[in-house]
């Protein structure tokens, strides 16, 4: 009886949070807005030298001052980033499919944020610099494609767990990552908890910004390390409780626990099988288990002291 009680209850359960899923998308779909990409990468490398003036007119953030014009005449007639630039152009030629999965985004974020103004879209080759990817600031949005070629790609001389990261489908998770650090509250203290709470924001975000992605890439793992994460999560909370680092304000935690990195630093066995970021992993579960067991806005709750969401989230590792 008692457990025909609990299958019909989550089902009701299950059919509610669709019904209410459903009704956000169909609200998300409503919201008029025109996402429009321009191809700076593909005009700066079409470009003749004789007409570099006209570029910079059109595009002068992308010109800063202090470089004469032969660094950029020597760009453009560069066989090496030429080459780089055919690669991008062999995966992106056309980007109107990912115009659109950056347009369905920002009708998202309009959804949760509807002061936000549509950015302009801008795409570049930059220096393959991993740690920006995307850049969203001043209502621009700046992807840099060569960063995007598929984690095989031969030009690629990164370690491998920064590579799995290279695809084509972190775009989206990317934009919400920068995004993120206009909406989210820093940290007011220097403590563990504090970093991995304010980590598991930000994954938050992508829980309601990108719902038809999986954990693993919202994270930027594979399958298999958000199984890692899951079967482990019990194991990793104990460790943390007993080593007495949810208050601790060494700075070398960061590194070990949620910068990335190929796997998360607990000086045991376990390390080599760990992915990096576990504690931001961690965070993002009492971030979900806050929101589950709170009526707070979405607002309400980047905003909020991460001490003070720890202890009101009721969380307790699964074992």
């Amino acid at each position: 009886m008692k457990k025909h009680f609990f299958l019909s209850f989550l089902f009701v359960f299950l059919l509610f949070s669709c019904d209410k899923k459903n009704k956000i998308e169909k609200a998300v779909e409503e919201i008029p807005l025109d996402i429009r990409v321009e191809r700076f990468d593909k005009a700066f490398f079409e470009t003749k030298p004789q007409d570099l003036r006209k570029l910079q007119l059109q595009y002068p953030f992308f010109f800063p001052a202090g470089n004469e014009d032969k660094v950029w005449i020597d760009k453009m007639q560069n066989p090496q980033w030429h080459e780089l630039y055919a690669e991008v152009e062999k995966r992106y030629s056309n980007f109107e499919p990912e115009t659109e999965k950056i347009q369905a985004l920002f009708k998202h974020i309009k959804y949760y944020f509807p002061d936000t103004k549509t950015p302009k879209v801008y795409t570049i080759i930059s220096e393959m610099d991993y740690q920006n990817k995307v850049v969203y600031a001043n209502n621009m949005l700046i992807i840099s494609l060569e960063l995007y070629l598929g984690k095989d790609h031969k030009f690629y001389e990164f370690p491998e767990y920064l590579k799995q990261n290279f695809e084509q489908n972190q775009i989206l998770p990317d934009i919400v990552t920068s995004f993120s650090r206009y909406k989210i509250a820093p940290p007011t203290d220097n403590a563990f908890l504090s970093q991995m709470i304010y980590a598991g924001k930000e994954l938050y975000l992508k829980d309601l910004l990108l719902p038809d992605y999986t954990d693993a890439d919202k994270m930027g793992y594979k399958p298999e390390q958000i199984t890692w994460c899951q079967e482990n999560e019990g194991y990793m909370w104990r460790y943390f409780i007993e080593k007495k680092f949810l208050y601790d304000t060494d700075q070398k935690l960061i590194p070990r626990f949620i910068s990335p990195a190929p796997f998360s630093k607990f000086y045991l066995e376990i390390d080599n099988e760990s992915p990096g970021r576990v504690g931001s992993w961690i965070g993002w579960q009492i971030v979900r288990s806050f929101m589950e067991n709170n009526e707070v806005s979405l607002r309400q709750m980047l905003q909020m002291d991460n001490k003070e969401l720890f202890e009101k989230s009721k969380y307790k590792p699964k074992k």
